[in-house]
């Protein structure tokens, strides 16, 4: 009598895509494992995300905004939880492995930094201080995470394909489909790329908005005729497009005329909402100084750091880099915390 996996594994061969990956032929994961009589390999590295440690930080790190004080701004958690509904809508309407999508799009962002952007350009620019070979980017680290940083170093051992959508899921400010080198290799890796990007844009509106940053009147007038006047009208009009102009064949894509609305709000945010978000009532700057600061003094007291003295010994190099893997898996408000313990005065702290 076939398990339940096997089930599935049979719907999926029937149902899905010629497209779709399929839960029984995956390239597997680095460290073979029994299979789960009950969830395919997928479903299981899906699970695997949502139990681990750096999945509940996300609540409490910043997706736009730097410690927002009003209660319904975006963070990290609310921004993979869009962009896996979103990935989840698409895969179904053209019979992908929804189940694959879903693993992708949770996984995705696991390497944020605290402090969103900003806090992810002053880690780079810290790391390098250190180490100017290397550098931090934050789909590398989130498949560090998976890789090497859960579990107590062990990692989530997650499938090659789960694991090769996490490190291709961004393209940065690139337009897509832009360069398609370095993207994922399966269908599914690609439409979490477009939700990834389509989510951003509308969360980020609707956040600036909410902030007072823009009004929708300044929003590029061929984004609002050609997509839609509302945060859920341009969601429609963009995951509609994909899935018209994907259907039936191997590679996902948008319409010329939505794609170009598209990538031309995507440069309005980073022009009108992003910097000026980060220099508000200068917290960029004060990121900035916090995340330096904590690094320089991680990095001349090793043992302040979980592991770290172990690391030091191994030379500056390998310090510098669990220095940046401690302070990328902090929260906004830890980080907070760390830089007030270490560098502001006890009186003034508030302690007796």
């Amino acid at each position: 009598m076939a398990t339940p996996r096997e089930e599935t594994e049979r719907i999926e061969r029937e149902t899905l895509s010629p497209h779709a990956a399929k839960s029984a032929e995956s390239r597997g994961r680095g460290r073979p494992e029994p299979p789960c009589p009950i969830r395919t390999v997928f479903q299981r590295d899906r699970d695997r995300i949502t139990h681990s440690k750096a999945f509940r930080r996300l609540s409490h790190k910043t997706q736009m905004f730097i410690a927002p004080e009003a209660d319904h701004y975006r963070t990290r958690l609310t921004h993979t939880l869009e962009v896996s509904q979103i990935a989840r809508t698409i895969s179904r309407a053209l019979r992908l492995n929804e189940d694959l999508a879903e693993a992708i799009a949770l996984g995705h962002d696991l390497g944020h930094t605290p402090f969103g952007h900003v806090g992810e350009a002053a880690l780079d620019a810290a790391y390098r201080e250190f180490d100017p070979s290397a550098g931090f980017q934050h789909a590398e680290q989130s498949l560090r995470v998976v890789e090497v940083l859960e579990k107590d170093g062990q990692g989530l051992n997650l499938t090659h394909e789960v694991r090769d959508g996490i490190r291709g899921h961004s393209k940065g400010m690139e337009d897509l489909p832009g360069d398609r080198s370095g993207v994922p290799s399966t269908a599914e890796g690609f439409v979490v790329l477009y939700a990834d990007r389509l989510a951003y844009i509308n969360h980020d509106i609707d956040d600036a908005i909410r902030g007072g940053l823009i009004t929708e009147a300044e929003l590029p007038a061929e984004g609002t005729a050609v997509l839609g006047d509302t945060h859920s009208r341009r969601i429609t009009t963009m995951v509609s497009d994909i899935v018209a102009q994907s259907e039936g064949g191997p590679e996902i894509g948008m319409s010329d005329e939505i794609e170009g609305a598209t990538n031309r709000l995507k440069d309005f945010l980073y022009e009108r909402v992003y910097q000026v978000a980060a220099l508000t009532a200068g917290e960029g700057e004060r990121v900035r100084g916090l995340v330096m600061h904590l690094f320089r003094f991680y990095m001349g007291n090793p043992g302040q750091v979980p592991g770290g003295a172990e690391a030091s010994g191994e030379g500056t190099e390998s310090l510098a880099r669990h220095v940046c893997d401690y302070l990328a898996g902090m929260t906004d408000r830890f980080a907070a915390q760390q830089f007030q313990f270490h560098f502001v005065p006890r009186k003034w702290r508030g302690a007796d």
